[in-house]
């Protein structure tokens, strides 16, 4: 399991639980009637859901890019040069997912024992294909009997 996967799943569980809470009241032990209710709007299910969301549409957009078949590079983090080489070439590097993983409670050994992924393999090519004999064959020869006679040298070979 990659970073990516890794973060997939805490989202579906988090998202998971504010379902099944959806419709509930979350009461908060607190003296001061203020901050009470910044915490009832903080963990409601609906914000949760906001934010589960929001994590989706950072995974959807930070994946691995199917233009490099030989790293498992990311998508999202965009890239550089004149051959677009990907700014990040392992997925479990992004910036992006990482802050995301922290934010979802990842340690140090689990990050460590995640799986690299896994670039994506390239789509198969037809069984035969063309070389370059076989693309000068099926080419017509080139003649010079069109050639006008004005355009003709001295030691001109038709």
């Amino acid at each position: 399991m990659d970073l990516h996967t890794w973060i997939t799943q805490q989202v579906e569980a988090v998202e998971a639980g504010a379902r099944d809470a959806l419709g509930e009241d979350v009461f908060f032990d607190v003296t001061d009637e203020r901050t009470a209710q910044h915490y009832q709007r903080a963990g409601s299910p609906e914000v949760v859901l906001r934010r589960c969301e929001a994590d989706r549409r950072i995974l959807a957009r930070h994946r691995l890019d199917p233009n490099f078949a030989y790293e498992a590079a990311c998508y999202g983090c965009g890239t550089y040069g004149d051959l677009d080489l990907s700014n990040v070439d392992n997925i479990n590097d992004c910036p992006e997912l990482l802050d995301l993983a922290h934010a979802h409670g990842i340690t140090p050994d689990v990050l460590a024992g995640l799986d690299q992924p896994q670039p994506p393999r390239p789509a198969p090519r037809s069984e035969r294909r063309l070389g370059l004999g076989d693309i000068l064959a099926a080419t017509n020869p080139i003649t010079t009997s069109d050639v006008p006679e004005a355009l003709r040298g001295p030691r001109w070979k038709p």
